[in-house]
């Protein structure tokens, strides 16, 4: 589903032959925004991903009502290397996305679509996400309006050291999971 989205949308014409380098070149890249849980959480998780280029962390709003700051990251991905079914996929399990705690103003649990389309395959993902989990997650789809990346000290925090405490209760675990569940989509 998700790779033939991808393909498709992102396929380019071009004209004459071009060598593997000119193709690798000439990728694509996708842009979406994920958020859920701390930005410092979501950001490591999708800078462990193949076939991801940039994590931005920071702030996002979208429109009304939904226009206040909330915690997220803005992902730019390769979606020939890695679809967005499985990004959405990813950002679902390593988060509450099926808690609604008090703190989901700061964290709303939220695809922010950029891009003609996304939201609506994002929405046909979270639909089949519930289908398999037999409950639905509280994870919006959202248009990304606003975004503000946070403190610069705090970018690539997991990176960094991850021997922050922080970094051990919150983030490893997560890292964890990922290696765990989508192996083939972790880098080494």
């Amino acid at each position: 589903m998700g790779a033939s989205f991808a393909r498709s949308k992102y396929a380019t014409e071009r004209s004459g032959v071009l060598t593997q380098t000119q193709l690798e070149r000439t990728v694509q890249l996708e842009k979406i925004g994920f958020g859920g849980g701390c930005h410092w959480c979501t950001e490591a998780v999708f800078d462990a991903l193949h076939g991801v280029e940039t994590v931005e962390q920071g702030f996002v709003r979208s429109r009304p009502p939904n226009d206040t700051w909330s915690e997220a990251v803005v992902v730019r991905f390769d979606p020939m290397a890695i679809s967005l079914d499985v990004l959405i996929a990813i950002h679902v399990e390593t988060h509450s996305a099926f808690s609604r705690h008090s703190m989901r103003h700061k964290y709303r649990s939220a695809v922010y679509a950029v891009a003609v389309g996304q939201a609506a395959f994002a929405r046909t993902v979270l639909a089949d996400i519930t289908n398999d989990a037999g409950q639905t997650p509280i994870t919006e789809i959202l248009e990304l309006t606003t975004f503000k990346p946070s403190d610069k000290r705090f970018h690539n925090y997991y990176a960094t050291d991850p021997s922050r405490p922080f970094c051990k209760t919150y983030i490893s675990p997560k890292l964890a999971h990922l290696r765990a569940a989508h192996a083939k989509h972790v880098r080494d």
